[in-house]
């Protein structure tokens, strides 16, 4: 089992991404990182990648708030694929909405893990890789 862990980040925040990177590479757990800057981009390259699962991400940190195609929408057309993706991914809706409607609607998707509010703290940040370097090894 490979134990690098496929991260990604989705949000067309530059600054926020940035962050994001640096604070994930600061845990120091093994792990490849991508970003894109909105939900379009992300899942195009889930469809141009449909055969080769390994490149997929193993979690996914996305924003709800985004243009071209937001959170909700990315989620919509990856509940399409879903069943064509041949690996689990753990999805984060990440968004510094406290809209309790934005919550719930983002509750309502099984596919989604969790809501965070941004910004996600460091410590908060390494107990989610922790759990999914676990769960990947049991």
């Amino acid at each position: 089992m490979n134990d690098v862990l496929k991260t990604c980040i989705v949000d067309d925040d530059s600054i926020y991404r940035f962050t994001m990177v640096k604070a994930l590479e600061s845990t120091k757990f093994p792990m490849e990182i991508m970003a894109f800057s909105d939900g379009e981009e992300a899942i195009n390259f889930m469809l141009d990648n449909l055969e080769k699962d390994s490149v997929f991400p193993d979690v996914i940190f996305l924003d709800i708030d985004m243009p071209i195609m937001d959170g909700f929408q990315f989620m919509e057309e990856y509940v399409k694929i879903k069943p064509r993706v041949g690996k689990k991914i753990t999805i984060y809706m990440v968004s510094s909405s406290l809209d309790p409607v934005d919550i719930e609607r983002a509750n309502k998707i099984s596919a989604i893990s969790d809501y965070i509010v941004k910004p996600i703290g460091l410590n908060r940040l390494k107990n989610i890789i922790e759990e999914l370097l676990e769960d990947r090894r049991s």
